[in-house]
């Protein structure tokens, strides 16, 4: 059986990444790329360092040139990571959906999850079909919730809330999904995939969550670009969710 392999970024919190690569019982070989020469792993099988002068560029041009399986983001900037993984994909956009996971144990896809993303309505329904799938593959539900800035009954408060629950209204039907309003603790119960009113306000429900609320990240695979990637936040705990993530979609 051939031995996949998963490459992960060390920047800072090397201690974090190289304890993540030893702790994580993946199949796959796991390959780190840093600057860092004074780094070092266990030695033993399935395990490897790259020590290079540009470990985002290189990491993402193993990923592409096909000579890893997988790659995660770890601690690497998230600006020249990304910048790098949408030039070498010829994508103007990178879509991505926050695997999550309550403090309870419930796991959900949540997108938009990136500032700059899902700001028009063409794109929430893209992410919404997108993680949908994804859900049904990883064995989630695959109910898709959509949230707004309000309840039915908040219509004429403020111009931004109509237009909220009417975009909201909108992505539900066109995806086969059903508005939750702002009732993000129901839409949690009966679906796999939730969609945040704006890349802002998903990024403040991720960091809510597993910074604040005893939640947990599994890190949030790239939908768009055809290879697997998984981003991560640089102030999670540990990345050993994200390398099981990983491993799993390839499989």
């Amino acid at each position: 059986m051939t031995v996949r392999t998963i490459g992960i970024g060390i920047a800072g919190d090397a201690e974090k990444v190289v304890r993540s690569i030893t702790g994580s019982p993946c199949e796959a070989a796991v390959l780190a790329y840093t600057q860092d020469d004074r780094i070092t792993l266990p030695k033993r099988p399935g395990i490897a360092i790259r020590v290079c002068e540009d470990p985002a560029g290189a990491l993402v041009a193993d990923l592409v040139n096909g000579r890893i399986d997988a790659g995660i983001r770890g601690t690497l900037p998230a600006n020249t990571t990304l910048s790098a993984l949408k030039a070498a994909c010829g994508v103007q956009r990178l879509e991505r959906a926050a695997l999550l996971e309550t403090a309870d144990g419930t796991l959900f896809f949540l997108a938009p999850v990136g500032v700059d993303e899902g700001w028009e309505i063409g794109e929430k329904i893209e992410l919404a079909r997108k993680a949908q799938a994804l859900a049904v593959r990883l064995g989630l539900r695959a109910k898709i919730g959509v949230l707004s800035g309000g309840r039915s009954g908040d219509i004429g408060r403020h111009p931004a809330v109509d237009r909220s629950l009417a975009d909201a209204e909108l992505i539900a039907r066109m995806t086969g999904g059903s508005h939750y309003e702002i009732l993000i603790e129901d839409a949690v119960q009966d679906c796999g995939v939730i969609i945040a009113p704006d890349g802002i306000s998903g990024n403040l429900i991720f960091r809510t969550l597993v910074f604040l609320g005893s939640g947990r990240g599994h890190g949030a695979p790239v939908l768009n670009i055809g290879r697997t990637f998984v981003d991560t936040s640089r102030a999670t705990p540990d990345y050993a969710n994200a390398i099981r993530l990983a491993d799993i979609l390839l499989k």
